[in-house]
């Protein structure tokens, strides 16, 4: 008898009914997938407010959890690390500190180590299939199987990826190559030699897509689902996903205003040369911009959408993978995406041709600050920054063997790094205290398994952010955040997640309270990080 059909048996037997039992109790350990989208907005899935078209997706949330207050890091290296780790990416040399090198490539500490390295001892398998952008070789960090999508220019080519750390070799004839679904159908191999080798081992699969990140690319019958959708423009989005957020009860906001002077937070000037005159590097109002600017930006929206509508898409075949080995049941899910929406606008990995047809290899395009205000509706700013815009995110969570809540939202702050302790927990596996003779560090994430069962907020001090100088701490509802260089801005999210009301002024003393807070917190990473000595 397989795993499953042991796991439906013990569950009519012993009616089992407690919303969400840890596998210690349940006596059989739940395989574990966690699903990664990369630039992708708030909005952007139907169940958050949007229209393009994500059935999977929106019938994993109809039938789990959707977590409305969750936070990665605003960009994608550091909220991989922190993911997988449990730590804040600072504190592990995976974002940059005063005085500290970090970031892009930095490496962790001995004691850092990732999720499969504590699944492992107990039985899991351990797969990848993506983007990694985390320092190290994937099979090293404890993965059994990996599939690294190194080359993030090229939708259509496997040229420069590697496969369980080694070069593939791209096939002679691509033509019916494409990133996300080369994604997918790696993670269903996987699965289909999980099911004929190790069917009575759980596992755990890091699926991480590189859609929808620039270049926009997109297969041209998706792309032509969406080809006019989008030439209303960016004000008129705003206001249709706000209407639909409010309708289903999501948020207790305003939504939040363009601001017209903040464009994309890197100037590649050129860029702007090359793409020609439908760019706009600014979020102005619609009506403003030509008949030329209206249609190609509606075109790069329309793109952006056909990702996301891929990789709804590809998850469906995913799923059904697991319902065919019988394992969908008792397995936990997870969906988010690694910060939000980009505002972006450059040029790299081969250029841009104008004249190839747009989302195709040839050309180069991203979504801009326009567009990306929409799919962040109703937060403010995008991608970098650490307003809410910036590092809010969905977050879908779907398991019927150890969650019985169906449809329901969780308001409890949360943060990527709350994501290791929850699948430790959830699969009942304690974190060790030291690694190879080294103490591990206390971690700052949390368990999010009280809230599975009900709508509880987890217990924490705060939330912290740093990123390029843009900087936030979040404690309780009260949120203190500023951009590069600006002054603190203090915002009481309970009813303003589009930190329309600075409160600086007015309550001085809460900013000099979290700023000390953010401070310490600042303090304390800089010494974590200093102090441990570095993975060779």
């Amino acid at each position: 008898m397989s795993r499953s059909c042991c796991l439906l048996l013990l569950t009519f037997v012993s009616s089992l009914c407690a919303s969400a039992a840890p596998a210690a109790e349940t006596g059989d350990r739940p395989n574990v997938i966690f699903i990664l989208a990369d630039d992708m907005g708030y909005s952007d899935l139907g169940c958050y407010g949007g229209e393009i078209a994500t059935p999977n997706l929106d019938k994993l949330a109809s039938g789990g959890l959707k977590f409305t207050n969750f936070y990665n890091t605003a960009r994608c290296w550091p909220t991989r690390g922190a993911l997988l780790s449990g730590y804040y990416a600072q504190q592990i040399h995976r974002d940059t500190l005063p005085g500290l090198k970090g970031g892009g490539h930095g490496v962790r500490q001995d004691w850092a180590r990732l999720l499969p390295d504590y699944l492992r001892p107990h039985g899991y398998r351990n797969y990848h299939s993506g983007k990694w952008h985390i320092d190290g070789k994937v099979l090293a960090a404890g993965f059994d199987r990996s599939l690294d999508l190194r080359n993030q220019g090229n939708f259509f080519t496997a040229k420069g990826n590697f496969e369980d750390d080694k070069p593939v070799v791209p096939a002679e004839d691509e033509s019916g190559y494409y990133a996300t679904t080369a994604v997918v159908d790696h993670a269903v191999d996987c699965l289909q030699e999980h099911a004929d080798k190790y069917a009575d081992q759980p596992f755990f699969h890091y699926v991480a897509f590189i859609a929808p990140h620039f270049p926009l690319h997109a297969l041209p019958e998706d792309i032509a689902k969406y080809r006019d959708a989008y030439l209303q423009g960016w004000d008129k989005l705003r206001e249709e996903r706000f209407a639909r957020q409010q309708k289903l009860g999501l948020l207790h906001t305003t939504l939040s205003a363009l601001e017209p002077d903040v464009g994309p937070p890197y100037a590649f000037p050129d860029a702007m040369e090359k793409l020609g005159p439908g760019e706009v590097n600014r979020p102005l109002p619609w009506t403003d911009l030509t008949d030329e600017q209206r249609r190609f930006q509606a075109t790069k929206m329309a793109i952006h959408a056909a990702m996301v509508d891929r990789m709804d898409q590809e998850i469906g075949r995913l799923i059904e993978q697991l319902k065919g080995m019988g394992e969908y049941e008792n397995t936990l899910i997870f969906f988010a995406s690694d910060n939000g929406a980009s505002a972006e606008i450059m040029v790299r990995h081969g250029g841009h041709d104008p004249s190839a047809a747009p989302g195709s290899a040839a050309s180069y395009l991203c979504l801009g600050p326009g567009f990306s205000s929409a799919a962040n509706t109703p937060l403010r700013r995008h991608k970098t920054w650490v307003h809410e815009g910036g590092i809010s995110t969905p977050l879908i969570v779907h398991w019927p063997a150890g969650i019985k809540a169906e449809g329901e939202y969780r308001q409890t702050p949360a943060h990527v790094i709350d994501i290791a302790p929850t699948i430790l927990a959830a699969v009942g596996v304690e974190k060790p205290n030291e690694w190879e003779g080294e103490a591990i560090p206390a971690a700052p994430g949390k368990s999010l398994v009280p809230a599975f069962a009900q709508d509880v907020t987890i217990n924490r001090d705060f939330l912290w952010w740093l990123h390029e100088g843009n900087r936030a701490i979040r404690a309780g509802d009260w949120k203190l955040v500023a951009a590069k260089g600006d002054p603190w801005e203090l915002y009481d999210l309970s009813t303003d997640r589009a930190e329309a009301n600075n409160l600086a002024k007015q309550n001085p003393e809460k900013v000099k309270e979290l700023e000390s807070l953010w401070n310490q917190q600042l303090e304390a990473t800089i010494d974590l990080a200093a102090k441990t000595a570095k993975k060779k």
